[in-house]
């Protein structure tokens, strides 16, 4: 497809072994990073059902669930939202220093740096990719000369093929490194018992927002609406 390793895959598969945590950038990643407004930047359908699917191929392989994060510089309402929906474990907003809201995630979760898997995308996401154990980094056609600062600086362990829909290209990517795509997919199609425990478990996490206000981490006040649109 056109996406490119920069080390070699065993190596990358054994770092993967040690990831139980799954961080995710926003705009960029889950989107092409257009704003309309207060409305924020939206996130696709393809995406969410990727997400899923990695966190499941995850509890597969470790009986447990990984912890999983959203960690953006803006306050968007549409991250919030989907974080939510999907009982994501936390969603860091207003992060311009992202650095500060990644020690919270790790220190919450008992994690070590090297423990984190990273999809980002952008200039602002490098403090935080430059420790993490894993990282992916979703191509823009336009930024090439990002794509190689982050190759030369090791930055990035993998390079999608796509900037559309890459969040799914990634869950697909370390889904199908973890052995468990098959096994995911075809529970998932028959909603069998395997997955109802794994969404019973899902179901059960209660989504936390943070917002960064003068270099530290607070819970955001006020009622946000809560996703019960949809469950994967």
């Amino acid at each position: 497809m056109g996406g490119n390793f920069s080390r070699p895959f065993a190596e990358f598969q054994e770092r993967l072994a040690s990831i139980k945590g799954y961080l995710f950038d926003w705009d960029g990643v889950f989107n092409d990073g257009t704003k309309s407004g207060q409305a924020g930047s939206p996130f696709s359908e393809v995406d969410a059902m990727g997400t899923n699917m990695l966190r499941f191929g995850h509890w597969l392989k470790t009986g447990a669930l990984p912890a999983v994060a959203i960690l953006t510089g803006e306050e968007n309402p549409a991250a919030q939202f989907f974080a939510r929906r999907e009982h994501f474990h936390a969603g860091y907003f207003k992060s311009t220093n992202k650095r500060i809201a990644f020690e919270h995630f790790l220190k919450a979760h008992g994690l070590r740096a090297e423990e984190v898997a990273f999809v980002f995308d952008d200039v602002l996401d490098l403090g935080v990719a430059a420790r993490c154990g894993l990282r992916l980094l979703i191509r823009h056609p336009a930024a090439p000369l990002f794509e190689q600062y982050a190759l030369a600086q090791a930055y990035a362990d993998y390079i999608t093929a796509h900037d559309r829909h890459g969040v799914r290209e990634v869950c697909e990517l370390l889904l199908g490194t973890l052995g468990r795509y098959d096994q995911a997919i075809r529970a998932r199609s028959e909603f069998d018992t395997t997955y109802q425990n794994y969404l019973a478990g899902r179901q059960q996490v209660q989504t936390s927002l943070y917002v960064t206000r003068n270099e530290s981490i607070e819970l955001m006040q006020g009622d946000l609406q809560e996703g019960h649109g949809k469950t994967d």
